[in-house]
């Protein structure tokens, strides 16, 4: 997902969005020990938007939108 369509979503939805994530990072990492992964860069990619969305939850903070 892109910054921009993260910044038009609300916090709670980015909260969700981070929780989402986390869990399928954790079951790509289940199928990286098992040997059944086969696309290993979605866990890089995956790592990069969670750090995304976190930094947006920030930027929301910082400027007041998020309570």
């Amino acid at each position: 997902m892109k910054a921009t369509d993260m910044r038009d979503m609300s916090v709670e939805g980015l909260r969700k969005y981070i929780l989402d994530g986390r869990q399928e990072l954790m079951n790509l990492r289940f199928q990286q020990a098992n040997l059944v992964l086969n696309n290993t860069a979605r866990m890089r990619q995956l790592k990069k938007e969670i750090a995304r969305a976190k930094t947006i939850i920030n930027e929301k903070k910082l400027s007041g939108e998020a309570a």
